[in-house]
């Protein structure tokens, strides 16, 4: 029976990536970003040195700006309905993110998770300063999170479910059973035991819960 149930946000319960909405809210780093991202997603790049370098292409950029972009992020579709039908059978539900806390603490509220993690952005004299730092800056960072609250929770690997698209994704899945690669780049998908290609994510309840069990929540 899985009790926790740990989601990444970027490109799984958010539609995008965080910091390529940031890059094109400043202007002129779009693109740069956009590759770097796209490249460490793939695994072809070190999580944390592309996290820095994406990061301080983002230095100057109004925090209020800044701001706009983490209150407007678009969500996945079926992402509210996904994570009450989680709540309904018992499971705790939390978010993972080596982006920032501005954007998935919004999320936890909006959402109604029980907890989030992720990084914070440097604010100096209201602009971004490019440095960032946090819990979720390496690429083993979400799996030596997760181990924790299993050893807090008291919660095994046979009880969680990771839910992820990139290969920053798959130090959380070495401690999941169920392992769900949504969308997901194809690093991730090679150690899933679940792939769903359908940008929904209510589309996970049919491929990992049994019928009955996901009928419960079909409109």
């Amino acid at each position: 029976m899985i009790r926790l149930v740990v989601l990444d946000f970027d490109s799984t319960l958010m539609d995008g990536e965080t910091i390529d909405f940031l890059a094109a809210a400043k202007g002129g780093v779009e693109e740069q970003v956009s590759a770097i991202t796209e490249r460490a997603m793939q695994g072809e790049l070190d999580f944390f040195e592309s996290l820095i370098e994406r990061v301080a292409l983002l230095e100057g950029m109004d925090a209020s700006a800044a701001d706009k972009v983490f209150n407007n992020l678009p969500y996945m579709p079926g992402a509210y309905d996904f994570i009450q039908a989680l709540k309904e059978m018992d499971m705790k539900v939390i978010c993972f993110s080596g982006g920032f806390r501005p954007a998935t603490s919004k999320a936890c509220d909006d959402l109604e998770l029980d907890a989030d993690f992720a990084n914070q952005l440097h604010v100096r004299n209201g602009k971004l300063t490019g440095l960032v730092g946090g819990d979720m800056m390496q690429s083993n960072s979400k799996g030596d999170m997760l181990l924790r609250l299993q050893n807090l929770l008291g919660i095994h690997t046979s009880e969680t479910m990771a839910v992820g698209d990139g290969a920053n994704d798959l130090s959380m899945f070495a401690y999941a059973d169920t392992r769900v690669a949504f969308c997901a780049k194809e690093a991730l998908k090679q150690d899933a035991t679940h792939i769903v290609d359908e940008k929904n994510l209510m589309a996970i309840l049919d491929e990992v819960f049994d019928e009955e069990e996901a009928g419960m929540y079909d409109e």
